[in-house]
């Protein structure tokens, strides 16, 4: 399994803010009601962490009205064995 970092903007008016909290809070998925909000610091987005097998599965779990505008990372840590890996990984 992987490690997702999933980024959830919404608008950026009073609307909009209760409503993707709304959606998201009553969505009934526990990763999805302890989201991280950022709208208090001007930052209309939500953000969770997830493990998952692959994007499509994370994708499945955002609620539909949010999917097309969702940014999904898969996460990795690097260790110094991993230098020539990295470096083969991005063509050099």
């Amino acid at each position: 399994m992987s490690k997702y970092l999933i980024e959830i903007p919404h608008g950026n008016n009073k609307i909009e803010c209760q409503r993707a909290a709304l959606v998201l809070i009553s969505s009934g998925s526990h990763l999805l009601t302890n989201a991280d909000f950022g709208c208090f610091d001007g930052e209309h987005k939500a953000w969770f962490f997830m493990e998952a097998d692959n994007k499509d599965e994370v994708l499945r779990i955002i609620p539909p009205a949010y999917r097309k505008d969702a940014k999904i990372s898969q996460l990795n840590k690097f260790k110094l064995k991993d230098f020539e890996d990295i470096l083969n990984h991005h063509g050099a």
